[in-house]
């Protein structure tokens, strides 16, 4: 009887714990073929200037990290990952041929770049008469578990928290597999590399992501400090978990749980509050772009032109450099530009300095946060810049975007600095 083999193909799922996609296709299968494609349109290694490349290499490290942590924990289980410089358009059929693929399995992202890559690789397989078969394996809700269909997702926030809080459920994780049988490959390829100045402080990959979690949650951490509101606004929280959980090292669920667990354990907290929301918000710009696609964008706020002068180009080179003489955004954009990461209180200030006080196009602010960012998702990159742009339009939201408290939070963080 002729064996059945599907290709596992990586993405931003870069981890064996919680992967629905990995636990089915070992279980519809004799063997996988787990691949990563390494896609020149996404990973450039190089830059034009010495700041761009600091950008690039950060970016580039992590995940190279994540993807070669996913290959070490395969040969754990004696198999391997394949590696493959080039698009999945280029590959993928002539790697379905040779190795006889029955089926190939992957997530579908929710951004037009990655849904466009999707739906080439669904055609090229099809004329081979291949099912390409899709997961949603990066929220914390199940699309299927949600109370309403994705068409009729609420387009404000506090409803759409409302009703999956109360409707649905999170689901446990699925355990990372204990045994894998691993189609045999004569050359599994080789991790391209990217030399160069990394300067984030971040280690890529699930074990690392996990232990980050465990670090997080340990007794005494900073997470257990119930801060005041004055303190918190000026101290803010921040977990940094979004680099794995934009990679896939880190599933949202696993986060989800270990704050329950600490709940239990040590009784509420504002941070779990913190973590819990940040995991919705997530979750609502992804389902956003599942239901709108970029359209999105267009019912939270006006896309305008704006005219590229002299002074505008300089502002904005200002904005970008933390050379804009505001202390507090000048510390905020050279954190990002050397490390590829600020907290989301940060992320907030400079975005409300960039539209509200230099009065720019907020697309160049969530352009430059997309450039620089290790943690770069562009459903929540595009999301929140966008919904600070709009203000915040759900009045009677307390989770809307507040200008004033943002405007003064500017003047208060500027006098401590």
């Amino acid at each position: 009887m002729e064996s059945r083999k599907i290709l596992v193909w990586f993405r931003n799922d870069l981890r064996l714990h919680d992967n629905e996609m990995l636990v089915e296709a070992i279980s519809k299968s004799d063997s996988i073929l787990p691949v990563y494609f390494f896609d020149p349109r996404h990973f450039e290694c190089t830059a034009e200037t010495e700041e761009e490349n600091i950008a690039v290499h950060n970016r580039f490290q992590f995940l190279a990290e994540s993807v070669s942590a996913l290959r070490e924990s395969l040969k754990k289980l004696g198999g391997n990952l394949l590696v493959i410089s080039g698009t999945p358009e280029d590959h993928i059929s002539a790697l379905a041929e040779h190795y006889e693929i029955a089926e190939v399995y992957h997530h579908r992202e929710v951004a037009t770049e990655e849904t466009t890559v999707s739906s080439n690789v669904e055609d090229l397989l099809w004329k081979l008469r291949i099912n390409l078969k899709h997961f949603i394996g990066h929220t914390l809700y199940n699309k299927e578990d949600l109370p309403f269909p994705i068409k009729d997702i609420p387009d404000v926030f506090p409803q759409f928290k409302k009703k999956t809080e109360r409707d649905a459920i999170v689901k446990d994780c699925f355990p990372a597999p204990e045994q894998i049988n691993f189609v045999p490959v004569e050359e599994w390829g080789e991790l391209p590399e990217c030399g160069g100045p990394f300067l984030t402080n971040l280690s890529g990959g699930e074990e690392e992501g996990i232990k980050h979690l465990q670090e997080l949650f340990a007794p005494g951490s900073e997470i257990y400090i119930r801060s005041s509101k004055a303190h918190a606004a000026q101290h803010s929280f921040a977990s940094k978990l979004s680099p794995w959980l934009a990679v896939g090292a880190l599933s949202p669920r696993k986060v989800y749980w270990a704050v329950k667990e600490a709940e239990q354990q040590f009784g509420a907290n504002t941070h779990f509050t913190q973590l819990i929301l940040g995991l919705l918000w997530r979750d609502f710009f992804r389902f956003m772009f599942k239901k709108h696609s970029v359209d999105y964008f267009k019912d939270i706020v006006e896309i305008k032109e704006f005219p590229q002068t002299g002074e505008y180009l300089q502002s904005l080179q200002q904005w970008k450099d933390g050379n804009t003489g505001n202390p507090v955004v000048d510390q905020y954009m050279t954190e990002l530009n050397q490390s590829g990461f600020i907290s989301h209180t940060g992320r907030l200030l400079v975005a409300t300095y960039l539209i509200y006080i230099l009065k720019l196009n907020w697309i160049d602010g969530a352009g430059y946060f997309e450039q620089k960012l290790i943690d770069y998702s562009p459903a929540s990159n595009w999301g929140n810049w966008a919904y600070v742009a709009g203000g915040g339009k759900d009045t009677r939201s307390k989770n809307a975007f507040d200008l004033d408290k943002q405007i003064k939070l500017l003047d208060i963080e500027v006098q401590d600095i």
